[in-house]
C-alpha cells in the first residue's frame, strides 16, 4: 500500500465549487487570541494550487492554494499591527501574521503584469463558496520543498484526478497576460 499524498486540505478530498453570486468574506489568520481579520470584497480569481516555497501552505500539505483580487478589494479589518511583510524584495509582498506566520495577503506594487493585483489564501474564510482551484502551478517546485521526485507522477496524478491541470509555469491564460504586457513594453504590441 502506498503512502497518501497530502496536496492540500482543499484538494485531496475533491473541488467544492464556486457558490453562485458569492462576492467575497473574511479571511481570519490562526491566532485564538486577536487574530488578524482581513476583509476580501470579491470572488477571488486564477485560485490555483501552488508548488512553489514563497507561498503559504497549511501544516503537513504540499501546495498553498492561492488566487488574487483586484486591487482596492482587500481591507484590514482586525489586528493589522500583527501583520508584516514576509519579504521586502519579493515580487509579492506577502502580509502575514507575525505570531502565527499565516500569510493573509499579497500586493503585487512594483511595476509588473500582475501590478494590481492582491494575491489571497481563500482557506482562511470561514465563508463557502470561494472559487475552487482551477490548475495546478509549479508543481516541480514541491521537489523543492523537500517531495521525492519519485512522487511526482503520483503528484500529477492526483491533481488530474481532482480535475486540475498541471504547469511548471503559470496556466497559458496567465502566460499570455505576462507575455502581453511584455510585448507591450518592449513595443512589440501597441500599448
Amino acid at each position: 500500500m502506498s503512502e497518501a499524498l497530502h496536496l492540500h486540505p482543499s484538494i485531496d478530498g475533491g473541488l467544492t465549487p464556486a457558490g453562485e453570486g458569492f462576492a467575497g468574506g473574511t479571511l481570519v489568520c490562526h491566532c485564538t487570541e486577536n487574530p488578524v481579520k482581513v476583509a476580501i470584497d470579491s470572488q477571488v480569481l486564477f485560485n490555483h494550487a501552488c508548488g512553489c516555497t514563497k507561498c503559504w501552505k497549511p501544516e503537513g500539505a504540499m501546495f498553498s492554494v492561492v488566487g488574487v483580487v483586484p486591487e482596492g478589494k482587500v481591507r484590514v479589518l482586525e489586528n493589522g499591527d500583527k501583520l508584516a511583510v514576509v519579504d521586502p524584495s519579493a515580487l509579492i509582498q506577502r502580509h502575514a501574521c507575525k505570531v502565527c506566520g499565516v500569510h493573509l495577503y499579497g500586493p503585487v506594487e512594483r511595476e509588473h503584469a500582475f501590478k494590481g493585483l492582491d494575491f489571497i489564501h481563500v482557506e482562511l474564510s470561514p465563508e463557502p463558496g470561494w472559487a475552487p482551484a482551477g490548475f495546478a502551478a509549479f508543481v516541480s517546485s514541491v521537489i523543492e520543498g523537500g517531495v521525492h521526485p519519485e512522487k511526482m507522477g503520483a503528484v500529477r496524478a492526483k491533481l488530474h484526478d481532482v480535475g486540475l491541470a498541471t504547469y511548471d509555469c503559470l496556466s497559458p491564460d496567465l502566460m499570455d497576460l505576462l507575455a502581453t504586457y511584455a510585448a507591450k513594453k518592449s513595443g512589440v504590441l501597441p500599448a
